[in-house]
């Protein structure tokens, strides 16, 4: 229970700090083209240098310089350049049903077509409003598994709570954030509950779910493209399609939809924000970074 408390405590500090790096991500973005100093920077999110650099190294692990060269379109190309052949060799390895996330397994299972046309009749899906460190989540779990996680929206709570719940129209919906919480903490933080895999409930078509199934096969810290993608799944040519089902991923960061750029190396084309996709490759290369250096030493 210390563990689970501890880690709750450094999603909502993580949550708290995400606001104001996602304020500074804007300012820089904002002005990119003639590359404010850092001073400037902090001064956007009404930060001392000093406090603003103790804000990036306790919410990304790395300096707020090194962190901004992460956002920029050349890395972006460069990391497509070294992921280019990442996801078709994983796929070949057969990691795509499960894959590996946090270092834990997800194991995915669909919905089948009768579920699809009940609606949910029978079901009791548990849910819950958690801190994350790219802000506040909705979690929903079935029986079977996490069948949604979503960053919630200007909107509010509300509002995000009735999108899921207009998928799943006849279950019956249970507040219980003790439990989905469990459920945040492994996914954000690795934390183990209960030991097995992750599960995921997955409602969507046949080709939606063999897209997100590739997509765990993606490492962190590795990106692709739609087109890529689409050819790794066997369908080439079929890049607008991997992109619709890409776009419908319900499962935010657990199925990694945002490691996928345009070819060009353009962060663009996230349901939740494309600020929000900067921050989670950027700090996804930090923590892939951060890995490899200690694998060196």
């Amino acid at each position: 229970m210390t563990s689970q408390a501890s880690a709750s405590d450094r999603l909502t500090r993580q949550s708290r700090d995400y606001a104001r790096i996602e304020c500074a991500i804007r300012f820089v973005q904002a002005n990119r083209h003639r590359q404010p100093e850092l001073t400037e920077v902090a001064a956007s999110v009404h930060l001392s240098l000093f406090h603003f650099q103790r804000l990036f190294s306790r919410w990304a692990g790395i300096s707020p310089k090194r962190f901004l060269q992460f956002l920029t379109k050349e890395d972006a190309k460069r990391r497509l350049r070294e992921s280019a052949n990442v996801l078709e060799a994983a796929l070949a390895s057969g990691l795509s049903g499960p894959g590996r996330l946090h270092e834990l397994l997800v194991e995915c299972e669909a919905v089948t077509p009768g579920e699809v046309r009940r609606g949910g009749e029978g079901l009791d899906i548990r849910y819950g409003f958690h801190a994350s460190p790219f802000g506040e989540c909705l979690l929903a779990s079935t029986p079977r598994g996490i069948c949604a996680l979503r960053f919630v929206a200007p909107a509010g709570r509300s509002a995000e709570l009735d999108l899921v719940a207009g998928e799943w129209p006849k279950a019956r919906w249970i507040r219980d954030p003790d439990r989905t919480g469990a459920l945040a903490s492994r996914a954000f933080t690795g934390l183990p509950h209960g030991g097995g895999p992750t599960r995921l409930h997955l409602r969507g078509t046949n080709f939606q779910i063999k897209v997100w199934e590739a997509l765990l096969a993606l490492p962190q810290g590795s990106v692709t493209t739609y087109s890529a993608l689409a050819r790794a799944i066997g369908h080439q040519g079929a890049a607008r399609a991997v992109g619709s089902a890409t776009g419908r991923n319900p499962i935010a960061l657990l199925i990694p939809c945002h490691r996928v750029l345009r070819s060009a190396g353009e962060v663009t084309g996230y349901r939740w924000g494309g600020t929000r996709k900067q921050a989670i490759l950027a700090w996804e290369a930090a923590l892939a970074e951060d890995r490899a250096g200690g694998a060196a030493c």
